[in-house]
């Protein structure tokens, strides 16, 4: 058996150019839609991440800006520049990119975004939605991989669906996401015991635990659905997934790459939760 890819760029593109006309809309009423990024330090990855948001904006019409400030930032200030942010209407949507520098409390940071602005769906008020199913931010990376299992057809209810890991970034949401699609989930994690057990079990086996090529064939139900949310950077500077690739492709039915799976859609979701909080700001519809 060879896997069948689903592929992220295509997909992405497809959700941007949906939002074009929602900003055209916006236009007519006089609003463009704003993201402010802040980013502390020279952490080279979260440089190249912000790099790619920034572009995906110019690309959709939304106006971006950024906050770049430098590794001994304080936590003070960093708050201060999330309130003004809060309170300048010219933006409807705040990203934190992570990490930030080690002294600084990351959570209280995230915390003090308005929910309305969390275009990244961590604030507790969003994520206390998503665990309620009501109306919210949902993070960006589990909802641009249920844009990918939607656009595959894949049938959620009643299938089971493994995830490895438990953040509250990937993770947790994801599994929720999934729940509320009718999957029976079950979350895997460093003390998870027979592990290969579990995975085989899978429909849809979603992996997120940041550890290169950690998911083997073994670990694959023949046919599965597998979703390759890993980024991880090898000693000769490629790009390598949470999943063993070319191994997990024999086994598998359908696989995301790395790069060219998940990664452009979780740009391409934080887009289209600008483009719904400028929206929202103007008592509008917001994309479906």
């Amino acid at each position: 058996m060879t896997a069948r890819l689903i592929d992220g760029k295509v997909l992405a593109a497809q959700v941007r150019a949906a939002a074009k006309p929602a900003v055209e809309r916006l236009a007519a009423l006089g609003v463009q839609p704003g993201l402010a990024v802040i980013i502390a330090g020279d952490d080279p990855a979260s440089h190249t991440y912000v790099r790619n948001k920034i572009k995906a904006c110019a690309d959709t019409g939304v106006r971006s800006e950024l906050h770049q400030l430098p590794g001994n930032t304080t936590q003070s200030e960093l708050l201060d520049r999330v309130r003004a942010l809060n309170a300048d209407p010219r933006v409807h949507g705040i990203l934190v990119q992570m990490p930030l520098p080690k002294h600084v409390d990351s959570t209280a940071i995230l915390d003090a975004v308005s929910p309305e602005k969390d275009v990244d769906g961590f604030h507790p008020a969003n994520l206390g939605a998503l665990v309620a199913g009501l109306p919210g931010v949902a993070p960006c990376t589990p909802a641009g991989v249920m844009r990918m299992l939607a656009s595959e057809d894949v049938a959620l209810a009643g299938s089971n669906a493994v995830v490895l890991g438990r953040s509250t970034i990937v993770g947790k949401p994801m599994a929720l996401l999934l729940l509320q699609r009718d999957a029976t989930v079950t979350i895997c994690h460093s003390r998870t015991k027979n592990l290969a057990a579990v995975t085989r079990q899978a429909d849809v086996l979603v992996a997120a635990v940041g550890r290169a090529r950690f998911v083997t064939a073994n670990m694959v139900k023949p046919g599965a659905c597998v979703i390759d949310v890993g980024v991880n950077r090898l000693e000769d500077g490629k790009l390598a997934g949470d999943v063993d690739f070319a191994a997990v492709c024999e086994v598998a039915g359908l696989v995301t790459p790395v790069p060219g799976g998940v990664g452009p859609m979780t740009v391409a979701m934080l887009i289209h939760n600008a483009v719904n909080a400028a929206l929202r700001s103007c008592g509008e519809r917001g994309l479906d």
